[in-house]
Parts: structure tokens; sequence; C-alpha cells
């Protein structure tokens, strides 16, 4: 087209339309920024300061907080009442720019770094008198029974009910021998129970036969490979479980026998063996059909004779099919044969197990190792492992890609010295708890604890509690245990209590989802009880090398506010599966930085201000509680800067090398840890 002579090029036009579009969009912004700036605020939930961040919780306690001491040595008290009160007062977006208007809060705030609340997700908190409400009613329920099964303890000694019985129990008597049918086992959740445990010499004989294999949708697979996900699986798993060991709990695998007739991720037949305690799966021994001498299957350079479980092999050979004779070996064959030396025929076998045929397998309880055979043969050898015993394994449990025709148990012990406290509480001088000086409390632990976690307990009390600082009261402990729906395990916590002198027991009702009411008694015991400059958390299945915590602490600056532990960034919540989380429980996309749950520290500051906005209705609640610190740390770094500190050796999963704290670690396992620490070694010993 032609241009007439002096009209500008069409690119300055161009120009020209853009500079006026972000003209435009500037003098928007400029009006509209304060609101924008309230939106932005509400959207990512924790830009406010904790005065006004109750719209989304509500809260169950009174400006007036009630204690109420339980037991004669003054550690038990009541750290939350029954009150509800509603906060939610006036919509969030008016209240935030009403606040905004009067200079209540500063224009500028702090900057988050992670993920806002998706708009859905908003407008249904919106249309909801508090996001926590749930969690709220659940927390008053079980204040009311808990109060209500306290009242039955104190009636339970009025009554002066003798509890040497309960503790001291009554050996059971159990038969020698077990027998069972495929169609019983099923009708028993696949679940054989054997009261009295095993005993060296026990057997179990398992006679079944695989099924066919089928398609599964792997999805590890369909993240590499979307049209070739299917794949056929035919296994099967033989447990021996610890099904007495803690009510509520999934029960450790004392043995876990897992054979893979596809094979797995290695595409070859596989025998795998493990074990497993609270979630944690030890080091899996893995048997693929070579012998274990020759296959070097220890990764730590054993020779042969580690190798070996009571003279028995760990891994037997059998015929594989990616494994051929080469030409050289056939080669000096035919030589030996035309000089005349006789050939020793080589006995080779097929894998043990396969699909459609039945097999006969018996599981034998050695003086080192659990042993398999099959077919009267041989298969693999399985050692024990430090935290679990033979007379622990009271269950048997089979399910998979089998029918099972009958099981049987033989020589097993006929009687047992009964799972009551009375095996682990040692009511000894030396592992009382006495008051600490208040003055010189450096830093206090807390520890989350069950009410019939008395083995748990209990190695604490002789292993890491025995170290310096803590007997010289620079360290205190004190175990926070919400009561049982039994009363006699209640009446046997309220004795321990009394006698040891290191248990806040906490009155109400123990749930999971309440496990941050501990959390906020910690901070509170912590800050107003022992005024300690830190206050760390913990469980009770967590090894604490108790001077190298003092020494993460001395490391950082004196003064400021901490909050030390193995850091989580942009962490999602689980939707689906079994540790999901509702849009309701937790409306956000993204978690807030926090610390691993089995072990934190926080400073006096950050307790103090929980405490003392649990008391001002203001505290976000959400059910785990290691999140729920996160986002108060969060809440207080508005106000006061906070260190973040993180370092891995606070192990999460397990324990490895010079760590710090040690996570999943059975009552054996505490045992072995401390041994290994008083003799200068901080060696593992779930490996």
């Amino acid at each position: 087209m032609k241009r007439f002579k002096g009209e500008p090029p069409v690119r300055f036009k161009l120009l020209y339309l853009l500079f006026g579009a972000a003209v435009f969009y500037m003098i928007l912004i400029f009006f509209k920024f304060p609101e924008y700036l309230a939106s932005a605020s509400v959207l990512s939930d924790g830009g406010s300061n904790g005065e006004i961040d109750g719209f989304l919780v509500g809260d169950v306690e009174d400006s007036r907080k009630r204690k109420s001491h339980i037991s004669s040595d003054g550690f038990q008290r009541i750290l939350q009442n029954n009150d509800i009160q509603d906060a939610f007062v006036k919509p969030p977006l008016e209240a935030l720019k009403e606040r905004i208007s009067h200079r209540l809060l500063p224009v500028k705030l702090p900057p988050r770094n992670y993920g806002q609340i998706t708009t859905g997700n908003l407008l249904r908190l919106m249309n909801k008198t508090r996001s926590s409400a749930v969690l709220e009613r659940m927390a008053d329920e079980a204040w009311a029974l808990g109060l209500k099964a306290w009242e039955e303890v104190a009636e339970y000694d009025e009554k002066e009910i003798d509890t040497r019985a309960i503790l001291e129990g009554k050996p059971e008597s159990c038969p020698s021998w077990f027998s069972m049918n495929g169609d019983e086992l099923v009708q028993r959740d696949s679940i054989l129970f054997l009261p009295c445990g095993l005993a060296v010499g026990s057997s179990i004989t398992v006679v079944g036969t695989p099924r066919i294999a089928h398609h599964e949708n792997v999805q590890q697979l369909a993240r590499l490979r979307p049209d070739s996900a299917l794949v056929l699986v035919s296994q099967f798993i033989v447990e021996l479980q610890g099904l007495k060991a803690v009510n509520g709990e999934d029960p450790p695998k004392i043995l876990h026998l897992n054979p893979r007739l596809r094979g797995d991720w290695s595409h070859l037949q596989v025998i795998e063996h493990n074990t497993c305690y609270r979630m944690q799966w030890g080091k899996a021994q893995r048997c693929n059909g070579r012998p274990s001498k020759s296959d070097d299957n220890d990764d730590d350079g054993d020779d042969d004779d580690d190798m070996l479980v009571d003279g028995y092999m760990r891994c037997e050979k059998w015929m594989r099919a990616d494994i051929l004779d080469s030409k050289d070996s056939k080669r000096f064959s035919w030589f030996e044969r035309f000089i005349g030396r006789a050939e020793k025929p080589e006995v080779t076998w097929p894998f043990p197990f396969q699909e459609g045929r039945m097999f006969v397998m018996t599981i034998l309880a050695g003086v080192n190792g659990f042993h398999v055979i099959v077919g009267g043969r041989h298969v693999t050898s399985f050692p024990y492992r430090t935290g679990f015993t033979l007379e622990d394994a009271t269950g048997l449990v089979i399910k998979g890609d089998v029918d099972v025709r009958s099981v049987y148990a033989t020589s097993l012990p006929a009687s047992h010295p009964s799972f009551s406290p009375q095996r682990v509480l040692e009511f000894s001088e030396k592992w009382k708890s006495f008051s600490a000086q208040l003055s010189d409390i450096r830093l206090f632990i807390g520890v989350l604890s069950a009410t019939d976690h008395f083995a748990e307990r209990m190695a604490i009390r002789k292993t890491w509690m025995q170290s310096e600082p803590v007997k010289t009261s620079k360290v205190a402990v004190r175990f926070f245990v919400a009561l049982n729906s039994r009363k006699e395990l209640n009446a046997i916590l309220k004795k321990e209590a009394a006698y040891f002198g290191d248990i806040e027991i906490l009155p109400f009702m123990d749930r999971y989802e309440l496990v941050v009411l501990k959390t906020i008694a910690i901070c509170d015991y912590g800050a107003g009880n022992v005024s300690a400059a830190y206050i760390m958390k913990c469980d009770d299945d967590t090894f604490i090398r108790v001077d190298k915590i003092l020494e993460d602490i001395e490391h950082l600056q004196p003064g400021g506010s901490l909050y030390l532990g193995n850091l989580n960034l942009w962490h999602r919540p689980l939707r689906n599966g079994k540790w999901a989380v509702s849009y309701e429980e937790w409306p956000e996309e993204i978690y807030p930085p926090y610390a691993n749950g089995p072990g934190y520290i926080i400073s006096n500051d950050i307790a103090s201000y929980i405490v003392a906005h649990r008391a001002k209705r203001s505290l976000r609640l959400f059910k785990m509680e290691d999140v729920s610190m996160g986002l108060w740390v969060e809440m207080f770094n508005i106000t006061k800067r906070v260190s973040y500190s993180h370092t891995s050796k606070y192990c999460q999963f397990g324990c490895m090398e010079d760590y710090h704290t040690a996570h999943y670690q059975s009552p054996r396992q505490m045992i072995c840890l401390w041994d290994n620490l008083i003799n200068g070694h901080a060696h593992c010993c779930n490996i």
C-alpha cells in the first residue's frame, strides 16, 4: 500500500499504542492498589498477623487459662479448656481494609516465598464460619471424654483395685502347635494369631499355590512409558508381625518375605527379605538366583563367613534364564572328558515358586536367623535384626497372589511371660527424674508419647536420658501423654507418672488429629514452668545425642529467635491415600516451611508467642503438628525475624552415620545405639 509523504511509519503508530496502554495500566494500578493489596493478603493466608488470622480457625480456649495439677509432683496439668467461641466477626476482606485504613497494619506486608490459596478455595472458606471447626469440635469432645476417663481412674484407685495384678500379669498358656486350612485363614483376614510368639526351633509350614500372573498398571512405568505401563505380576507376601506390640499402630514386621515370580524392576525372579518398624523399612536382602558367596550381596564388603546364618548361605543358587554356559566352559568340559577325568554333575534347581504349581514352604527359627525351605531344599536365610525378637512375632500374615491350602505352626513356646507393662517398666530409683533447677535449664525436651508406649518411655529413661547434660539438670526431659479408652492403662500410666516424675498427663482422649495439642502443651511447659532458653519437641521413637543438640544451639547467634531442624520447603499436601489432607483441612496448595516432626527446636520467645496466641484465640490449628509449628513460626516471623536453621543430621527416616537424632528406633535399637555411643562410636543399629 502506498504511504503518503510525511505520514509516520506504522511501527511508530504501534509504539504510541503500546505506550498509551502502559500509561492506562499504571493509572489503574495506582487507584486499585489498596484493594489489590488487601486481596493478595487474604489470598496468601498468612500475610496478616495473628490478630486477624482467627477468621480461619476460631479457638477453643478462654482468655483465662485453667490449669489443674494431677500428679503429686506437680507435673500434670490441664493445658486447655472446653469453651468454644467464634472468632468470625467480620468478613476478612472488610476487616483487613478497615485495619489498613486505621493504620493498624503496615501497608507493605512481608513477601512470601511460596504458593497462595486458590480463588476457588478462598470462596469455599468465605462460606464457612470456621475452617477448623471440625478439629475444634473433635478437641472439645476429646476433653470431655478425657475428663470422664480421669474421674474413672480416681474411682479406680478409691476402690483399691490392686494394680499389681495388671502390672505383673500372668503367664499365658499356649498350645505347642497350630493348624489352619485356607478357608479359615481367609475368614480371619489372612492372619494366624500366635499368642506366645516363636522360640528357637519353631517352624511355620505353608502349603499353597501361586496364582497365574495378571496385568497391573505400574505408575512408575507410566511416567516413563505411558504406552506400556501394564506389566504381568505374580507375587505374594508372608510376614511375621508383632501384633501385640502396641495398640492402634501398624504392627512391626519382624520378617517380611516377598517372592516375586515374575520379577520386579530387575526383570528377574527374586525373593526379598526385610523388616519394618513404624513404617521405616530396613535394608532389603534380595536373592536373585546367585549364591550369596559369589554374589557379594553385602555392600559392606564382609567376608564369606559373615554371609552365613547358622551355617547356611543367605541366598542359594537357582537356574536363571540370563546365565548361559560360555563356549570356553564347554571346551574345557570336553577336554576333561578326553583325559578321562570324571565330571561332577552340577545340581541345578529352578526358582522355588511356579505359577499354578503347589509348594510346601517352611520358615524355621534358628539361633541366628530365619531359614526358608521350599520343597525340602534350603532357599534363603535371613539373620535376626536388632530391635526384634522371636517372642514378639505373635502373628503370621499371608497375602497377595497365592491360594493358601493350609498352615501349620509347630514347636511353639508353651508359655509367655505376658505382654503386660511389667516386662518393660522397672521401678528403680536410678531411673527417676528429679525436679529441675528452673534457672539452670538450657534446653527443655518434650517427648510425645502414647498411653501404652511403656517400652518406648523406659528405653529413653535407660539411654539418652542418662546423658550428662540431663543428669546435671542442664537439660530437662518430660513425656507428654494423653489418656486411653482403657481405664486399666490409664491407671498404670498414673502409677508410672507418680513414680518416675517425668510424665505430663494431658486429660483428653488421645487421637492422631489432636497431637497438635501436645505440642502446644510442650511450648507452655518449656516456656512457663522451666523457662528454658530453647524447647525441643521429639517423638518417643527418636534417639537423641543430647551433647550434639547442645552444640547445635551453642554454634548459633545467641539471643535470636531460632527454628532448627530438618526443614522442608515447597511441600504439597497429599490429597489422596492414607495420609490424605482434604481442602477443608488445608485449603492452601503448599505448606509453609516446616521442620520434620521427629525432632526440632524453637527458641523461648516463639514458644511464648504460641501460648499467648492460643489464649487470644488467634492460633490456627492443623492435625499435622509439624506443619502447624511451621505455620506458627511463619506468623511470628512477621513481627520478629526468625533464624531458620536446616540440618539433615536430624534424621527423618531411620538412622544415618554421624546422626544427631535418629527416628523410627525400636526400644531395643535404642539400647543398641546407647551402647554404641558410650563406647565412643555413633553407629546405627537398624541395618
